[in-house]
């Protein structure tokens, strides 16, 4: 082999493993821990008594892992438009995206009883990773028929994809959901959506475990990249 023939070999096999370790690199990069700031808990521990008769998982007592997502994720929900299945029974719609989750008096919008819903329209159709709820966490009650879908579609009747169920036994009329029932804790609830498309978000509830059969949410919280 000519030194000339050996140099050109050297310089090809040095771009070739530049460029193997390139991806690596970027891929890295390319990724960030979920910009997620929790509420302040309000009580200690975690619950012990599960409600008979509930499919309720029991608390890890763990703090929860921190997922990555693609750099450049936000809470697309912040200060977006609310809409709900019935007028409130006490709130303001925009308390659901207002940014303030924290466990207090006033901070929680309530809905009537029975199967409602809340909806966050994103403005455009936007790239999801996470969505993150809480309904009520002042006490560690437990919310059923709680289902999480998004679409394109402000109906949601085209394009629905559910992303979370908990209704097991299909009273909401929405399916028969796989997951399971939770206590409310300040780590809300998180659902991944997978880098699924979508512009709007629907949360449904059919009460809970608390001394009435209102519905509550104190926040939620849409985390994807931003329509371009």
């Amino acid at each position: 082999m000519s030194n000339r023939t050996q140099c050109r070999w050297s310089i090809l096999t040095g771009v070739a493993l530049l460029a193997l370790a390139v991806p690596a690199l970027s891929q890295d990069a390319e990724t960030v821990p979920l910009p997620l700031k929790l509420p302040r808990p309000v009580f200690a521990g975690t619950p012990k008594d599960i409600p008979p008769g509930t499919t309720v998982e029991k608390p890890s007592g763990k703090p929860r892992p921190i997922p990555q997502v693609p750099k450049g994720t936000v809470n697309l929900a912040l200060k977006k438009k609310v809409t709900a299945s019935k007028a409130p029974f006490s709130g303001e719609l925009q308390l659901v995206t207002d940014g303030n989750k924290e466990a207090q008096e006033g901070t929680a919008l309530e809905l009537p009883p029975r199967l409602q819903w809340v909806q966050i329209d994103l403005g455009a159709e936007c790239e999801l990773h996470y969505i993150v709820f809480w309904h009520f966490h002042m006490e560690p009650v437990v919310y059923h028929d709680v289902v999480v879908q998004v679409s394109s579609d402000p109906d949601f009747i085209e394009g629905v994809t559910t992303l979370f169920n908990n209704d097991q036994d299909n009273s909401a009329g929405l399916g028969i959901g796989k997951d399971r029932e939770y206590f409310e804790t300040s780590e809300g609830k998180l659902v991944a959506a997978k880098g699924i498309k979508a512009r709007y978000v629907r949360l449904y509830s059919r009460g809970s475990t608390y001394n009435d059969p209102l519905n509550r949410y104190t926040e939620v919280e849409v985390y994807g990249l931003p329509a371009k």
